[in-house]
């Protein structure tokens, strides 16, 4: 028998079942950091980008919100939450202040979590940015994507570094 939680008896995928589970308070925050070639950084207007597409960030936010809120119909044994809470911040920062830092922090009053949310939520910003900057440069790196930080559920969960 496996010891992963997606996998039944027999070996074959499943859903796992969260019906006898306690509805509790789930928070995750996640983060995905797109690095910006010069090019990009060159149209940079104080907190946003503005390209013909229209502006950069607040599109990203708009995007990862929506793809947290459909994270169920995605990914295939996610069970479909209705999130409370949905908060996407994107700042330019890093060791060479050309990194795109994207969070996503979700919220639910569950029997399952929320750190798929968070990281789809994170990663399709992520892919937004990307999208719409492609057109100056190609040389665009989503560099990392990873869970931060999960509370509630069987343990809680905190990125250290």
């Amino acid at each position: 028998m496996s010891n992963l939680s997606h996998v039944d008896e027999h070996n074959r995928p499943s859903m796992v079942d969260v019906g006898d589970k306690i509805a509790t308070s789930r928070e995750a925050r996640a983060q995905s950091i797109v690095v910006l070639p010069a090019a990009v950084l060159a149209v940079l207007d104080g907190d946003e980008i503005n390209t013909r597409k229209g502006p950069v960030f607040a599109t990203a936010i708009i995007a990862g919100v929506m793809a947290a809120k459909k994270t169920h119909e995605l990914i295939p044994f996610c069970h479909p939450l209705g999130l409370e809470n949905c908060k996407i911040t994107i700042s330019i920062g890093g060791e060479k202040g050309n990194e795109a830092i994207i969070e996503c922090a979700c919220r639910v009053h569950h029997k399952t979590g929320v750190e798929m949310e968070a990281l789809t939520g994170a990663t399709v910003a992520a892919l937004t940015i990307y999208d719409m900057c492609k057109a100056l440069s190609h040389d665009i790196v989503i560099a990392e994507t990873r869970l931060l930080s999960k509370t509630g559920g069987k343990q809680d969960f905190q990125h250290v570094g």
